[in-house]
């Protein structure tokens, strides 16, 4: 069977509808388009393919999209090495931050990192704290200086994602609420010795 599929280049791309994007025009995907929506948010060609009815039946299991089903397939044998240290995932108009998870970025921001399947994470904020809060805190942290190149790399591109949504008059930064589940174990060993004490 002849399959018409659009691909894009695949060190940029995930399942599921999801693209990754660079700090460096991050912000281009959440801006409105006239047009015909496109499929990639990068130059893309149609390619046709011919292929067994059982691998056709697997990809739709991937992504009723074969063409995101395929692209999927070769994100997932990308080396995360390769992958932008902080990053946007973006679901139709909607983006979020993915981060490469560490526990120095954790203490560095004073933040919880909520762990994703693909190895990345999201970044979580603790009541009170925003997101003005937190993007003070990273200007704050590399004009001290980080010696890890990790965790300054990681600030740098939330900085470049940040600033360039602040600055985007098509979007805006919105804090929202997550729930994460732990067991007590985990959640007793995150409070600080005199809630921990309080607490018992």
């Amino acid at each position: 069977m002849a399959l018409v599929l659009t691909l894009a280049g695949w060190d940029v791309l995930m399942p599921h509808d999801e693209l990754l994007l660079t700090a460096s025009g991050a912000m281009a995907p959440l801006r409105r388009r006239r047009g015909r929506p496109r499929k990639f948010d990068e130059p893309s060609r149609v390619v046709s393919l011919t292929l067994p009815e059982s691998v056709i039946g697997s990809l739709s299991r991937v992504n009723e999209d074969l063409g995101h089903a395929v692209a999927g397939l070769i994100q997932d044998r990308t080396s995360p090495a390769l992958r932008e240290p902080a990053e946007l995932v973006t679901f139709g108009s909607r983006a979020v931050i993915s981060v490469r998870p560490s526990r120095l970025l954790e203490q560095y921001l004073g933040v919880s990192l909520v762990p994703l399947p693909d190895g990345r994470a999201l970044i979580a904020l603790d009541e009170p704290r925003s997101v003005a809060d937190l993007e003070l805190r990273i200007h704050d942290l590399l004009d001290e200086g980080v010696s890890n190149d990790d965790v300054r790399a990681t600030l740098e591109g939330l900085r470049s994602i940040l600033r360039e949504a602040r600055r985007s008059a098509d979007v805006v930064l919105v804090p929202r609420n997550i729930i994460v589940l732990e067991t007590r174990t985990s959640a007793r060993r995150r409070l600080p010795a005199d809630e921990d004490e309080a607490a018992s």
